[in-house]
């Protein structure tokens, strides 16, 4: 384990019907393959050590006796093994015989747990050999077994070295309140469930839906494994279908109809489960208010202690805000109708007249314009009340300047022009603060002149300020306190900078029907990124490029995610950071360059909070925001020691920068 990282796998292993021997021989091959690439736990399928099909040969005494024989060969050969291995196996007890899952490990039998619900209609008929574990005593009954004593009941959680896991059996996951509801209530991080669920046309869609929706509901891993080839073909046909799940995330499937064994591995974050669990008051809530006659025993399970290195072999996301193919038109719509929609509700409260915004010809105002256009649209109401001015200062390019310019004018809006050269330059005066010292009161003082402006223009024409500042500059404070840091609304305030390329992209492909307009906006898209409060370059172009000074944004955007969402330790970030933007990224940052910005980023992200203090009011769009009225809160004061300390034990440690 590591970073709260948990290797698991879904075994498929060949399928000898009514030979528990042979079973045997091709569970023992699979369980090594798994110890081999650092397993922690193994789940196998549904009556794997007989076969699921046997049918009325469940009721052969020499069947389930084979079957116990097997296990216990299992459960030597485990002895030397650090992984625990899930098996399924037929368990006779009191005149009943139950359909249960195996727990082994280092030559220990540590429980069984029994089917809860039975299928017993349409091809199904599981009821005519097996009980169901409702049967049982809400406790569940002790078992001897091959000279152990160890519990049969549905109520276990197992405890390893790094997680909590439960056990459900394929139907269970189908029934109404499946099993692992209460399961993970009573502390289970992750679900495995053993199955034998047969194909139809349109089955495995739904079963993949519905690991997805129970994993996402629980915050829980899933881990599935279903019975393949060799089972019987007399009516039915078992595909080996495998899944690895995460808190509503496909880590990964099997391959369906194969003739060859699978061992589908993967990496659950228990760290970033634990994390959701802990933010998400209704969880809490649910844990609390649980009835539960009988509390679930907790076995503990012998440490895990494999000389396999860990390795991670997930892929991670570097740009965690934005979706990949056809999913990306339809975030960038949806995105786009909230923010327009909390700005078309804000005008009618306020029975505003007009909204005003400052128009750079940069990103984040763009945007800011194509929102408040389209819901002047839905409104139905006359574009020109929308007061789009430019306000040309000492750093403005004719590049920005002409596309702001022919941004409005395509658009439809009202156009104003207002220089802030020679107020600037009076309040320099009164200030006694020389022009040609380009300080932080040189930049300043030019983003809250436009600021000033914007507030009385919005004010003479009997409307208000539509703000335009992003989620990753409020992450970094990449904003003038009083400055662009206000307005009256922000529409842009929860939408990351690598997101705001997307959308304005889109835009121009999707809703701008004017050619004019589209490569306007296509032409922004492609400047730099700048606030443009320092002269030009000698050769005109923009000389303050923003990402030179504060780092780039797909990293800052990398952290920012990491952070909000799971509250993940910055060594955690770095290491999730060197692997997403790696070579094969084509992105190929250093790790010397990740570890500078990451250091940058949680300087200011802990400095900077108090201009997030005193936020003006912004629709939240996803599932990150740093609003102090809803996602975030955290005192200005507050120190970055420890965040920053946790970055220094990297060279302590002796890992690798560059």
């Amino acid at each position: 384990m590591q970073y709260g990282y948990i290797k698991v796998a879904a075994g498929v292993p060949a399928v000898h019907l009514a030979d528990p021997a042979a079973n045997t021989e091709a569970i023992q091959n699979m369980m090594v393959r798994a110890e081999g690439q650092g397993v922690e736990v193994l789940c196998l399928p549904e009556l794997c050590l007989t076969g699921y099909t046997c049918q009325d040969l469940f009721a052969q005494q020499l069947l389930l006796e084979e079957a116990e024989s097997a296990l216990l060969r299992l459960i030597e050969f485990s002895r030397n093994l650090s992984l625990v291995t899930l098996v399924g196996v037929p368990v006779a007890c009191d005149g009943m015989l139950f359909n249960c899952a195996a727990v082994i490990q280092r030559g220990k039998l540590f429980g069984f747990v029994p089917k809860t619900y039975l299928p017993n209609y349409k091809e199904f008929y599981e009821g005519r050999w097996f009980t169901s574990a409702s049967v049982l005593p809400p406790e569940g009954k002790p078992l001897r077994f091959l000279g152990q004593q160890v519990s049969l009941s549905t109520r276990l959680v197992f405890s390893t070295t790094h997680c909590r896991f439960a056990i459900e059996l394929c139907e269970d996951l189908w029934a109404p309140t499946p099993p692992s509801n209460e399961a993970v209530l009573a502390g289970a991080d992750i679900v495995f469930n053993l199955s034998a669920s047969n194909e139809l046309v349109g089955k495995s869609r739904y079963l993949e839906s519905l690991i997805c929706n129970q994993s996402a509901r629980l915050m829980a891993g899933y881990v599935y494994a279903g019975a393949g080839y060799g089972e019987s073909t007399q009516d039915l046909v078992f595909s080996g279908r495998a899944f690895i799940a995460e808190n509503g995330k496909m880590l990964g499937s099997g391959q369906r109809f194969t003739m060859e064994e699978q061992l589908l591995t993967g990496e659950i974050d228990v760290e970033l489960l634990r994390a959701e669990r802990r933010v998400n008051t209704t969880f809490a809530a649910a844990c609390a208010t649980r009835q539960l006659d009988v509390p679930f025993k907790e076995v503990e399970l012998e440490p895990y202690n494999s000389h396999i290195p860990f390795s991670l072999t997930r892929t991670i996301d570097p740009r965690p805000f934005i979706p990949e193919g056809p999913e990306l038109d339809h975030r960038c719509e949806e995105i786009l109708f909230i923010q327009s929609e909390g700005l078309a509700r804000r005008i009618e409260h306020t029975k505003a007249k007009t909204i005003t915004l400052g128009i750079s010809g940069g990103l984040d105002s763009t945007l800011a314009l194509l929102v408040a256009v389209h819901a002047f649209d839905r409104l139905e109401r006359d574009r020109r009340g929308i007061v789009g001015i430019t306000m040309p200062g000492f750093g403005t390019t004719d590049r920005t300047y002409t596309n702001a310019v022919n941004l409005m004018k395509g658009l439809g809006v009202t156009q104003r022009e207002i220089s802030i050269a020679d107020a600037v330059n009076l309040h320099f005066r009164d200030l006694g603060h020389d022009p040609k010292n380009h300080d932080l009161t040189y930049e300043n003082s030019q983003a809250r002149e436009r600021t000033q402006i914007l507030m009385d223009a919005a004010g003479q024409m009997g409307g208000f300020v539509v703000g335009t500042g992003d989620l990753s500059e409020l992450a970094l404070g990449w904003a003038t306190f009083n400055g662009d840091h206000m307005s009256m609304y922000g529409v842009n305030a929860s939408v990351p900078k690598t997101l705001v390329k997307h959308l304005v992209t889109w835009a121009a492909h999707h809703i701008i029907e004017d050619k004019n307009v589209r490569d306007t906006l296509l032409d922004i898209v492609s400047t730099p990124i700048s606030p443009e409060l320092l002269p030009a370059a000698e050769d005109g172009n923009i000389g303050q490029i923003t990402e030179d000074l504060v780092g780039p944004y797909e990293l800052h955007d990398f952290f920012l995610y990491y952070t909000l969402r799971y509250g993940f330790r910055p060594r955690k970030i770095y290491e999730l950071a060197v692997r997403a933007f790696s070579e094969t990224s084509g992105t190929n940052y250093t790790q010397d360059v990740i570890l500078k910005w990451l250091r940058v980023f949680c300087r200011r992200f802990f400095s900077q909070q108090f201009k997030r203090s005193c936020l003006p009011d912004g629709p939240k769009v996803g599932s990150c925001s740093l609003s102090p009225r809803g996602d975030w809160r955290m005192p200005s004061d507050a120190c970055s020691a420890a965040w920053l300390a946790d970055l220094e034990q990297l060279d302590a440690e002796g890992i690798e920068e560059g």
